[in-house]
């Protein structure tokens, strides 16, 4: 297979805890594997098992209601490293890992990187084992590559996750530019992050693509709505109410908004969807304080503007635009 589920791992650990029933979550790209996966977990684990059917967007994504509600015993969530730390339910982080042959990737990359010397190198979760195997070719081949200290989210050094990256920031001075191996989620939060180029390793479509042309197009596209927003009367602050993806406080934001003549109204929702926002018709745009990603990614989605948190701090007038632009908008 094309990933390496350490489903021996995977089945020490369940037994280990001696479950009687679980629930496996698997990120979307990986459903596919699903017979797989649960003939070999039933076969050595003798445990009933459930697949979660609901999406699964990264490690802060735990379906702890749905394992709740299905009265499980486990909550085992493939494909991430561990996110989320203190939960009040058992949970099993499995790391999965990609096991595409990537020399023929670093060879058509050679001439993306010409102008560059020394550069930082990251990956996605799925590509980390390579790492140093990647660092290595680059390495003969009269660069000098550097692996960021795991910071914020990070699990691993040179471990990269969509929500922030603090990582490549605290090397962004010492860099020209950073390979990111993965795919272009990765890829466009480290552009969106550091003003440095991003040169992606992409492991799904097997290019090598510099993100400076989609990043300028997202800046624009991400000023368009930050503007709707300014002039919107009525807005919606979106509450994640998913485990990792919850914000905190939001009466502060709330009572900021008032003061500049907004109507403010706080929505709760699990998962965003155009669905769901259509018929809030009286309210003119939205600032979520779940996922940034959300704001951003999708920002075709919506047929009203949506805002990150960050950006809302433009609409209030305590960060420049062109702050937000020089220090990045994760």
């Amino acid at each position: 297979m094309k990933f390496d589920f350490e489903l021996e791992n995977a089945i020490e650990q369940i037994k280990s805890r001696n479950p009687k029933k679980i629930l496996i979550q698997l990120p979307e790209g990986m459903k596919t594997y699903t017979a797989e996966i649960v003939s070999q977990l039933a076969i050595n684990t003798k445990t009933d098992i459930l697949v979660s059917g609901n999406s699964n967007w990264g490690g802060c994504d735990l379906a702890l209601d749905e394992a709740k509600n299905l009265k499980v015993d486990l909550l085992v969530h493939f494909g991430h490293a561990q996110f989320i730390k203190n939960v009040d339910f058992p949970v099993l982080y499995i790391e999965v890992k990609d096991n595409t042959d990537l020399n023929s990737l670093l060879m058509q990359s050679l001439d993306k990187l010409s102008s560059f010397h020394n550069i930082g190198l990251v990956s996605s979760i799925q590509h980390l084992h390579k790492l140093n195997e990647v660092k290595e070719f680059y390495e003969k081949n009269n660069k000098k590559i550097t692996i960021p200290e795991k910071k914020g989210f990070a699990a691993y050094n040179g471990h990269v996750v969509g929500c922030e990256y603090n990582s490549l920031k605290s090397m962004v001075d010492k860099v020209d530019a950073f390979i990111v191996i993965g795919n272009q989620f990765h890829s466009l939060g480290a552009a969106l992050s550091v003003n440095k180029p991003i040169i992606l390793l992409d492991t799904y479509n097997m290019e090598i693509v510099n993100m400076e042309e989609l990043k300028n197009k997202i800046i624009k596209q991400r000023a368009a709505a930050i503007d709707k927003i300014k002039d919107s009367k009525n807005l919606g602050i979106i509450v994640g109410t998913k485990p990792g993806q919850k914000f905190g406080s939001f009466e502060n934001i709330k009572k900021k908004l008032e003061n500049l003549g907004k109507n403010v109204f706080i929505l709760t929702i699990d998962e965003m969807t155009q669905d769901k926002l259509t018929n809030f018709y009286n309210i003119d745009g939205f600032i979520e304080l779940a996922c940034p990603r959300i704001a951003i990614e999708d920002y075709n989605k919506y047929n009203k503007p949506i805002i990150t948190f960050k950006e809302s701090l433009v609409v209030l007038n305590e960060l420049k635009w062109e702050d937000l632009v020089n220090n990045g908008f994760l």
